[in-house]
This record gives C-alpha cells, structure tokens and sequence, in this order.
C-alpha cells in the first residue's frame, strides 16, 4: 500500500495550522530545490516553523525524505511518490470562466472518469479560503464542462492548452480567488481530493517502474504468455534489459532485441520482423507500458501461428 502523503495522523492535541496542500507542497518545493531549511520552507509555505516541522517529521518517518544540516532533500521513495502525485500547476490568465482576479489551474491525468458535476471541486477549494472553481475536462480532442454535450468556446480551449499539453481524460481544475496564492491552494487542493491522495494508487506502478529489476516483469509478463497459449513472450523496462519466455519458462534473464528497443524509442506498437536476435525473420507484435502518459516498459509476442494471433488482436481492438 503506498504511503498515505497527505492525512497526517493527528491523534489528540491541537489541530495543526497547516492543510494537505501545504503538505504537498512542501514535498515539491524539496523536490524541485532540495536540500531545503526548515525556515525557508516556512516562508515559501507561509505558515509557522512549528507546522513545517510536524511536515517535515512525518516525511521523514514515512522515508519520503532525508533531513540533514544542509536541509531535507527527496528519497528515492519520496521521488516514487511525488511522481504518482502527477498534477501540473499554472497561475492563468482570465478566460472568462471564474469570478476572481487571480487564476490557477491544475492539470490532472487521466482523472475524467472521476468527475460527476465539477461542484465538488468548486465546495473543496471555497473551503481552503478561495472564491470558487471550475473543473473541466478532455474527450475526443475537444474540452467540455461536466455534463455539457457541447466543448467550451475555442479562445478558452487555445488559452488552456498554451499552458497544459492536454491529452484525452485529463482534468483542468481553475481556482479562482482574490490572491494568486489562496487561488493555488483551492486548486491544488481540489485536485488531490479528485484523486484521492494517495489512497487508490496501487495501481501498475506499484508491481514496476521505468527502472524495475527483471524478477518484477516476470509475474506479469508470465500471466500473459500464459493468456496467449504460451505464445514466445518477452519484455523490459525502460532503463533495464528484461525476460525472454518460452513454454512456460524463463530462458533469458536479460533480454532486450530490435522490436523492443523501437518500441521504446518511439512509444508506439510495432509489428514487424526482427532483422536480428532469436525471432530473426519471425512476426512479433510490440506494445509499450504507460503509466501517466510515460513510456515506462514494453512486453512483445512472438508469432509464430502464422499471422493468427495479429488477426486476434485485430479483431479484440475493433469490439
């Protein structure tokens, strides 16, 4: 279970002066400029030195930081986490869609299947001092409002995307309030109460990364070959070589040819023949593995049933 970054257990005594946001915050700051004091974090946080103190004790008994002389800097478990914590934050211009001077948005992926009707974003961020919010969303390209069949005006779609790189299924949260700062925390706040904190996140990036040792591809890679008829199956991360699996077993612990390393070049399926390696002159068929839009690792099927597994794959893809 990954740890719980944003409920800081508060069992008895005063209620401390300082939110989720400001928790979040304080682990991208370090994140960003680490190592950082514990007065400077205060000043950017704008709230007492005691506050960030609690922070900054409960990071570090959660292992996401290393506190020394110089200031406290990400572990290499605070840098996993703050990754799966994947939002974008901007301060915007006015679109014509909030009702305060200052503007934030925040970018959440793949979030849309969360959003019922966007009051719920807009209740969480007024709670955190901030006049409103406005939630929208991506579908086929274009950008609505929740529950709207047709997509916002195209001068509020060009100003987003100047900021974002939005893709299908992501979310825009706007917090709007009287300052720049209240308007970030409404909206940042608003987004992590979309996305749950931390608390649905194991998820794929929880059995392997980008930089997964072999052992952590098997047990997946396995299941497939085994879902495909013991199909010749291989696979890698992005950043260590991988498995090469016949018949059920496990013939190359450190694996990588042609087909994978284009896949993960380009970040697209391929199909095609090798020109090299054990499948020389054989069909295989490519897929990379994305986790928040990150090309993380790549697992490809050797066909040798002479075109049939592609017209299965074909027909599975047009159902």
């Amino acid at each position: 279970m990954a740890p719980s970054l944003y409920k800081v257990e508060r069992a008895g005594g005063p209620i401390p002066k300082f939110s989720d946001y400001h928790v979040w915050k304080c682990l991208m700051i370090i994140g960003k400029e680490g190592p950082v004091g514990r007065k400077s974090l205060a000043a950017r946080l704008g709230i007492g030195e005691g506050s960030v103190r609690t922070i900054l004790n409960h990071l570090a008994e959660e292992a996401l930081i290393d506190v020394g002389r110089s200031g406290a800097s990400l572990t290499k478990k605070g840098r996993d986490v703050l990754q799966n914590v994947l939002i974008e934050v901007e301060e915007i211009e006015d679109l014509g869609i909030t009702i305060s001077r200052h503007n934030c948005a925040v970018r959440v992926p793949n979030s849309a299947h969360r959003i019922t009707y966007g009051c719920e974003q807009r209740d969480v961020a007024i709670k955190t001092g901030a006049k409103g919010a406005t939630t929208l969303y991506a579908h086929e390209g274009r950008i609505y409002f929740p529950g709207d069949t047709k997509p916002v005006f195209p001068d509020v779609e060009a100003g987003l995307r100047r900021h974002f790189k939005i893709k299908d299924g992501d979310v825009i949260i706007i917090g709007t309030a009287e300052s720049s700062e209240k308007a970030e925390e409404g909206a940042v706040t608003a987004a992590l109460d979309l996305i749950g904190e931390m608390r649905e996140r194991k998820n794929l990036s929880d059995i392997f990364s980008s930089s997964s040792e072999t052992e952590e591809l098997v047990s997946l890679a396995m299941a497939i070959h085994e879902l495909l008829g013991r199909l010749p199956l291989c696979a890698r991360s992005k950043d260590r070589l991988g498995v090469r699996i016949e018949n059920g077993k496990v013939i190359d612990s450190s694996y990588t040819g042609p087909v994978l390393e284009e896949v993960l070049k380009k970040g697209v399926a391929i199909r095609m023949k090798p020109p090299s390696g054990p499948y020389s002159g054989i069909p295989v068929v490519a897929v990379p593995i994305e986790i928040d839009n990150r090309v993380i690792a790549v697992i490809g099927v050797v066909d040798i049933t002479k075109g049939a597994i592609f017209e299965l794959i074909e027909r599975m893809r047009k159902v």
